[in-house]
Order: structure tokens, then sequence, then C-alpha cells
């Protein structure tokens, strides 16, 4: 009797005008009964008191596709195996509901649009028309995304989710050139009714529309995937890619009726650890009444990770209690030691993304040092600890690109919960306004380029821009060393810490009042690593002032390397007795990143010079004949390869050789028999090619040219080439004829 007591409050509460919450109260997750089925779908779905819409239909089936939407309703209807006599009224009902809603919102049907297989559950309803429309109509309007093609937002966001819960299994598909809408373009746009059997597909959308979260479906098709990645992770290399999608687009077909529950909970838990950043942001993008325009291209398609909104950063922050499954954020931040040091967040942990190009050592030495913070700071329950790392750059986006190689390099490495800060450091300024003095630690308005953007504009501020000359450096290892000085002061008495903004108490006198043991921890661990970033810094500062010293000691007069020509003596031989600018070698990083481009030089050079004297990338978007092109008489060979990008995408290409230049081609997606020159490069401006030491194949091209004692690296390209020792003996021979 008491097992049936819900049942009774349900139709109780369906006669009076509850709400979606009253009846998630009621069943919590229970399957409905059939009788009431109809009233509940109703409530959720705001149509219960709705009109007949359907009366305003006049009958006429004159659209201009109207044949291919009546066949494919006849096709559909034969496979459900009725009876003859009610085929011919399904068919009706079917035709007559998709072509009113075709006429009533400006919509022109395509096949596989999913809109035929949408109604199977709603038919088996057997409703009259108009309400069986409503439901349509609703569903459609409220939990189907907009945009489901090829390469839409909705499918580009779902990939984020993917990587960021599960960046192996997500790496896998890209390098198979698998993306999400090849095959879940059904569960999108049919709520899995296209793949799953009908009582799955009623039971689902039973607890579906009970949760009022037009997102679920995402984290409903990131545990298909999930729970089939041992499968996945068996096929990548024995299947073809065709196989493996077709695993993939049924991989739904396996759930059954008595799973669904814990389906649907699974879900909600991957939804309850995911940052919530991207609904609020993509919600009216994404959902919404359906209308005759897809929406436009979104950032996200260019995005590295998953993005966090600077709203969702600093209210997790200040959340006491959280749930113990919910996102809590552990704050990288990336800046320049200078910049950090002139205003950061108390909770962020400082990794200056100039050392993985500078000293690339130290910078697995403070990522290590990272993760042993992170860890501590978890076990200590810490604010600033948590599972979920959010890289914070300066907002800027020149500054920026070392950040992302940052994120970059734990995303190769398969790491978990990755996400990054959108609007970065400037976004959490902007945020606090004028209370930024309370809120940041260590803000100096002075030095804050945020505070002094128009001398930031227009060149006043002091040189910080890739470390590039000895001031910069010096005055970074005096800021590192000021900043672990002040950390130390920090850990002495938070009452200090409230009332300063720009002067730091030397008394130590202060009680430790309500600052947590946990805060201090955490301070301290990032002590210790920004005085390590001190270190490395003037270890850096000496090698640039004496770069000639040996190991006995700066300034011995010893000279400890060999000394290239300056680029402007072209006269003669360049070099005598040393190699030449130009090898082949071994990439010795374990992370595929920028670090190889630059472990040669101690500045990172990107300026105008060097690109007016070696960038020859300007073909724009020249369209060329691919067979035309090959078949050129300049060009002494062609090879098939993979452009291989540093946010993992790979795009099918041609690399060719020629007497002088090194030329690819990127094959168009929508005519294969066309391509885009991206990369003409003169021979003369490679100075080095490497190969990864673990992946042979995997070709690195650097270009650029000797400055005094420096080989300043200022581009790359890499390629995944099958016969990569042929394409680099070819160019090679070709850059010594020239030489």
């Amino acid at each position: 009797m008491e097992a049936g007591l819900w049942l009774i409050e349900l139709e109780s509460a369906l006669q009076d005008d509850c709400t979606v919450d009253d009846i998630y109260a009621i069943c919590h997750g229970k399957a409905l009964p059939e009788a009431l089925r109809l009233d509940v779908w109703q409530v959720c779905l705001g149509v219960r008191n709705k009109m007949d819409q359907m009366a305003q239909f006049n009958e006429i089936y004159d659209l201009p596709f109207q044949a291919q939407l009546r066949a494919d309703c006849e096709d559909f209807v034969n496979k459900l195996g009725n009876e003859d006599e009610d085929k011919v009224s399904v068919v009706c009902d079917l035709e007559s509901i998709l072509t009113f809603y075709c006429k009533n919102r400006a919509l022109g049907y395509e096949p596989n649009n999913g809109w035929v297989e949408l109604m199977l559950p709603l038919l088996s309803l057997k409703l009259i028309r108009s309400d069986t429309y409503n439901l349509f109509e609703a569903i459609r309007d409220t939990y189907i995304p907009k945009g489901c093609v090829k390469n839409g937002t909705v499918f580009n966001v779902f990939r984020l989710l993917l990587l960021y819960h599960d960046p192996e299994l997500c790496t896998i598909l890209d390098t198979k050139r698998i993306t999400p809408d090849c095959y879940a373009m059904g569960w999108f746009q049919t709520l899995f009714a296209s793949t799953c059997t009908l009582p799955v597909v009623l039971s689902m959308w039973d607890l579906y529309f009970q949760q009022s979260d037009p997102f679920l479906v995402f984290f409903l098709s990131l545990i298909v995937l999930i729970n089939q990645r041992d499968q996945i992770l068996l096929m990548k290399t024995s299947a073809t890619k065709e196989e493996l999608v077709s695993f993939l687009v049924n991989m739904p077909c396996n759930i059954e009726a008595d799973d669904v529950l814990d389906f649907c909970s699974l879900a909600q838990y991957y939804s309850v650890k995911t940052p919530a950043s991207f609904k609020r942001d993509l919600l009216q993008v994404l959902f919404g009444a359906q209308s005759g325009t897809t929406e436009g291209s979104s950032v996200v398609s260019q995005a590295l990770c998953l993005p966090v909104s600077v709203n969702e950063l600093i209210e997790n922050a200040s959340i006491e209690n959280p749930h113990p499954e919910a996102v809590r954020f552990f704050l990288v931040d990336c800046r320049p030691a200078e910049q950090y040091n002139a205003g950061h967040l108390s909770t962020a942990f400082h990794l200056d993304s100039n050392l993985m190009l500078q000293e690339p050592e130290a910078f697995q030495t403070a990522v290590q040092g990272l993760l042993r913070s992170q860890r501590n700071a978890i076990d200590a329950n810490s604010n600033a600890g948590g599972e979920h790392l959010c890289f914070l750059g300066s907002g800027r986006l020149e500054e920026d690109q070392y950040t992302h190689m940052v994120v970059a390099s734990f995303l190769q490495k398969n790491t978990k919960y990755v996400s990054l800060l959108t609007g970065g450091y400037e976004a959490i300024h902007e945020y606090f306004g004028e209370g930024m003095v309370d809120c940041l630690e260590d803000h100096d308005p002075l030095k804050c380029l945020l505070c002094n953007k128009e001398q930031v504009q227009f060149g006043k501020k002091a040189s910080n821009n890739n470390n590039n000359n000895q001031k910069a450096l010096k005055s970074g290892v005096n800021s590192a060393s000021s900043s672990a000085t002040n950390s130390l002061k920090r850990g002495a008495s938070s009452q200090q810490q409230q009332q300063r903004s720009r002067n730091h108490a030397t008394n130590n006198n202060g009680a430790d009042g309500d600052r947590k043991p946990t805060i201090d921890l955490f301070s301290k661990l990032s002590l210790a690593m920004k005085t390590k970033s001190a270190e490395v810094r003037e270890k850096l500062f000496d090698y640039i002032s004496n770069p000639n010293a040996t190991t006995g000691g700066a300034g011995s007069g010893v000279p400890g390397s060999e000394k290239h020509v300056s680029r402007n003596d072209r006269n003669g031989k360049r070099y005598r007795n040393v190699p030449p600018v130009f090898s082949i070698g071994e990439d010795h990083e374990e992370d595929e990143d920028l670090n190889s481009a630059a472990s040669e030089t101690s500045s990172v050079a990107r300026s105008t010079k060097a690109a007016a004297n070696n960038r020859q990338s300007d073909t724009g978007e020249e369209i060329v004949s691919i067979q035309s092109f090959l078949k050129s008489p300049d060009v002494i060979r062609h090879f098939k390869c993979k452009e291989v990008h540093l946010n993992g995408y790979m795009y099918d290409s041609y690399l060719l050789v020629t007497a002088t230049h090194m030329i690819v081609l990127r094959e168009l997606e929508t005519h294969h028999d066309q391509a885009r020159i991206i990369v003409r490069r003169s021979l003369q401006s490679i100075v080095k090619i490497t190969a990864k030491k673990r992946h042979r194949d995997l070709i690195t091209f650097k270009y650029g040219y000797p400055e005094e004692e420096n080989l300043v690296i200022t581009d790359m390209d890499r390629f995944l080439i099958p016969k990569a020792s042929e394409v680099t003996d070819l160019i090679s021979r070709h850059i010594i004829k020239q030489t």
C-alpha cells in the first residue's frame, strides 16, 4: 500500500496546478505508468493548456520538398510493422504534423534531420494530433540543440566536454579524425530515439523532462562514450575509421530499460563535476525556438579546452562547504612574474609560462611542484585546492599564446579537468572594479598593466614582452625575489594582509586570527615555487650576460661555446670549424610543444624584423587544383602527410619540395580535389629539422636565422610524414646546394 502512495499523490498533484518541481519531488526517478505519462509530459513541457495549433492547418500539402517528406514518413511507418489499416492513419498524422510544423516555423525539411524518428515515442502515446504536435514542438524548442549540423557548435561543445573528462579518449578520436558529428548526430537530433528501443526512450524521457535541464543530452552522450572506452581503445588500431564510426553510432542500442535510471544518474553525476559556465554562456545559442536560420560560428570551435567564466571562478572559491563531488578549482596563474607580483588572486598558484621556453627543465620541475601543491591543498581541504585545474593568462592574445602552450602540454599528458579562464586576469581585474584593493593580493596600481592601460597602449611601460632583453630579465629576478619576501610577510599575519595593498608590513607580531592553516600551507607551497622561479631567472640572466662562460664560473674568461658569425656577414663561408646552423636531429623533449623551437635561443623571436626576413607564409587564401599543382615542373617530389597543430588537430596535406621552397597544400573538406596553400617557406629559412625520439615520422621544421651567439627561432611547422627520412634527406640536400 505504501509503495503505491506516490501514485496517488502524483494523480492528486496532476489534478491541481502542479509544477515540474512538484512532479520531480513525488516521482524520484520512478517509472511512470502509461496512464499518467501524457499529463506528466505536458506539465514538464509547459503545454498542458496550450491551444490547438493544428486547427490553423489548411490541409494543403504543397511544400517544395513534400514528395521527400511523404516518402520518408511512409518508409518509417513501414518499419514499425503496424497493421495495414493503421499504417494509413499513422502516415497521414505524421505527414500532417511535420508539414504544418514546416509552414508554421518557415522551416525546410531535409532527410535524416531526426524529425521523423523524434515523432515515434509521441505516436506511441496515440494522442490526438493537436497534443502530439504541441509535444513535438516543445521538445524541439526546449531539448533539441539548434544547428545539429556538421561542425556545428553543439558538437564542438561536446568535444570540449569529452576532452575535459577523458582527454585520452578524445585524443584517440581526434587522431582518427572522428568528430562528434560523425557518430552523435542522431543522439542529439532525436534524444536517442533513433538508436534506442521504444521502452528505453519512453523511460529516459520520463526522467529527462523532469530534470528540466536541456544540457543533459550532452552528459548522456558522454556516458555512452565513456562506458565503451575500453572497447574503443581496443579498436583504435585494429578497426578502420568507418568500422569505428559504425560502432560509435550504435552504442546506445545496448541500453536496456532497466539501465535507464543508472544511465541518467551517471549523467547527472558528470554534470555536477563539470564547470557550469558553458551552460550559461551558450543557453541562448544552443536552445530556444527553432528558426529557419542556424547560429553563426562560435568561439567554442577555436577553444583549446573548456572555458570558465570569471563569475563561476570567484563564486566557486567563496563556497565554504561545497557538495563533495562538485567542481573545486585549483587556479594556475601563468602570467610573467612581474605581472603576477603586481596583483593576483590569493588562491592562485604561480606557474610562469615563459619558463616553458626559457628553461624547459625548470618548467617541468615547476609543474611537479604544482601537482604536489594541488594534492596537498586537496588533502588539507583548502579553498585553494581542487581536482579541476583552471589556467589563467593575462587576457591579451599576444601574451596568452604561451599560456595556451602550457595548457596544451597538460592536455597532451591526458590530464583530466583542464579549463581556461575566459578573459584571463583582465576579466578578474574588471570583475572586482574598485574593490580590487581588498580582493587582490599585492595589487600595485603603479605596476599593474591594467591600471596603466594608456601607457601600455603607447609603449611607455617597461618591457616584459617575452623577456627578450637583459633589463626585463633582471627586473623579473628582482620582482620574483620581492614576491618571495612578501609571501613570507603574508604568512605572518592575516590582519596585515587585509589592511595593505601596496605597502607590505614587516611587523610579524600579529596573531593568525581567522587565517586557516590550509591557506598558510598553500602560501608556503606558492612561496617555494616563486623562489624557484627567481633562481631560474637568475641563472638565465647570468647566461645571457656571459654566454661564453664555462662551468668554472661566470666571467672566467674561458671560452665555453662556439660563436656563429653575424647574419649580416654573408660573404664567403658563414662558419669556420663549427657545425652549420641547419641540422637534422632528435627532439628529446617529452612534451610536443614549442619547447624545442626555443631550446637553443635566449630570446623568443617573433619580432617584426624576423617576420620580414624569414617568414614567407603570405599565401593568403590561395586555392589550387591539387593534381595540377603536383604536376608543376618546379615540383621535384611531393609527399602525402598530415599537418599537426599544437592543439592536436591534424589535416590531410601534401608536402611539396622545389629547388628553393617547401610548399604545403591542405585539402579542402568540401572539395578533395582542391587545396589551400598554407605554407610556402624558403629552404634557406629552415635552420633545423627534428624528429620525435619515440615517433620518427613526426617531423618539425624550424625557421629562423643566426644572430651573433644565438640561434633565433622565428616559427615552426610540424607534420606526420610516412616517408619522413626521404623527405628530410631530399630537403637537406637542396638546402646544402644553396649554401
